[in-house]
């Protein structure tokens, strides 16, 4: 059992702890960064499949996010912009199929003015109550004691505008039903984007992916920090604490610092036991935040051959099996890459499936979209962050119904020497990697000040 020292431990190697680990590093500070998976990059995973590489997690960049674009900047890598030529699909509930061009969906008349009316005010409500902290906000406790789902049907009695507005906070972001979150959580989402428009604006919040994959960035901010610095395969079993010093526990060393930060999502802080216990507060509020569920596809094709019949690869339909698709061609590779989303219940569903029957239902969604040569990829994937022991669920944590204006002003408070930080109690960048970054160098400053 190794016996070691620093100024601040880390759990978690992904964009948050390396992040933290960067800038303590930068003032002189020693840092440890333990972490329980064979790889860092966290949430963000560029892998390879059948020769094929594929983001397993995390990629897209948008013209705001401006922590992680300067970020990209300072390790001198490449970035590139999504292909988006082209005329987009949309299915209706019906199943009609529809090809169109420009940001609305074609649907009716009555519909797209109800649409339109609901994005004006979710980005008016967006503007005025902000990320930072929405519990503050004078409404905040009406808006988060009801669902997203029930709080757009009383703004509008036009079920498919609620059905289409509600899928891009749903399905799009935080991946649950929108009978199980707040409509304070969905303004959140939304503030921490900019706005609404900004969110469900796919060129805006799908402009830009990594050359080599988000990961890498990850794996270039570990390599800099130094040999001996990151730990891989060290899962966090324990964490005794007092009022200035911690000592952190795996089951090969022992850390003992002066600071911690536990860099992981908020479903996981209950897998480390704490000594003394977490305060009563933190004991219940952190029970009250959980995983979402998403199905990333993957599917590769000799060419991409939506782009010959004049069509972009992006398609949506909220009665869809694959709500959202998109042309997810890697850099410089002739070969074309789709991508497509499966959310909540249908992720559920499909879960059910066996492999054959699950692979064929999928690609008969997405062959709706784009047509019979959707049937026939030469790689398919599927990318299932619920399986994973160390993320259980995708993309983030939210709270359930009432639990942000109740607990939100208190989840960024340490306890003694322990921090907590990741993506899902950032406010700008909340759920994205950009929110990663900034929280991890927000609290590397508050030790550093501290």
């Amino acid at each position: 059992m190794s016996d070691l020292a620093c100024d601040v431990v880390i759990v978690g190697a992904g964009p948050t702890g390396l992040s933290a680990a960067r800038r303590l590093k930068a003032e002189g500070r020693e840092v440890l960064v333990l972490e329980a998976r064979d790889r860092v990059g966290g949430r963000t995973w560029t892998d390879r499949i059948d020769g094929q590489m594929y983001e397993i997690g995390g990629q897209w960049i948008s013209p705001d996010q401006s922590a992680l674009l300067e970020l990209v900047d300072e390790l001198g890598k490449e970035t590139y912009q999504r292909h988006r030529d082209g005329d987009s699909v949309y299915i209706a509930p019906d199943g009609t199929r529809t090809v169109y061009s420009g940001d609305m969906f074609p649907v009716g008349e009555s519909t797209q003015t109800e649409m339109e009316r609901l994005i004006t005010q979710l980005d008016e409500l967006a503007a005025r109550i902000g990320p930072t902290a929405p519990w503050e906000a004078e409404d905040a406790a009406e808006l988060d004691s009801v669902s997203f789902h029930h709080w757009l049907r009383q703004q509008s009695h036009d079920d498919l505008a609620c059905a289409n507005i509600g899928m891009f906070i749903a399905g799009g972001m935080l991946t649950k039903p929108a009978t199980a979150f707040s409509a304070l959580q969905a303004i959140l989402m939304a503030a921490s984007a900019g706005s609404f428009s900004n969110l469900i604006d796919d060129h805006f919040i799908l402009d830009r992916r990594v050359v080599g994959g988000m990961q890498s960035v990850s794996e270039q901010m570990a390599e800099e920090l130094g040999e001996g610095v990151v730990h891989l395969s060290s899962p966090v079993r324990t964490i005794e604490w007092s009022d200035d010093r911690v000592v952190v526990g795996t089951d090969t060393m022992t850390v003992r610092a002066g600071h911690a930060i536990v860099a992981v999502p908020p479903n996981l802080y209950s897998r480390i036991t704490y000594t003394p216990h977490l305060p009563r507060l933190q004991q219940i509020f952190h029970q009250h935040q959980s995983m979402g569920l998403v199905i990333k596809v993957h599917a590769t094709y000799p060419t991409p051959f939506w782009r010959e019949d004049g069509l972009c690869g992006t398609g949506f339909g909220a009665g869809q099996l694959v709500q959202e698709v998109y042309d997810n061609t890697n850099h410089g590779e002739d070969q074309g890459t789709l991508v497509g989303f499966i959310s909540d219940v249908n992720a559920d569903a499909m879960f059910a499936l066996d492999e054959h029957t699950r692979k064929q239902h999928i690609l008969e969604s997405l062959a709706d979209f784009l047509g019979p040569k959707a049937l026939d990829p030469s790689v398919f994937y599927l990318s299932d962050f619920g399986a994973e022991e160390w993320t259980r669920g995708a993309y983030a944590t939210s709270y359930d119904l009432g639990g942000l204006h109740r607990w939100g002003r208190f989840q960024n408070d340490p306890v003694g020497p322990i921090h907590f930080a990741s993506s899902d109690i950032a406010a700008h960048g909340y759920q994205h990697v950009d929110g990663a970054i900034r929280i991890g160098r927000d609290t590397a400053e508050k030790i550093l000040s501290a």
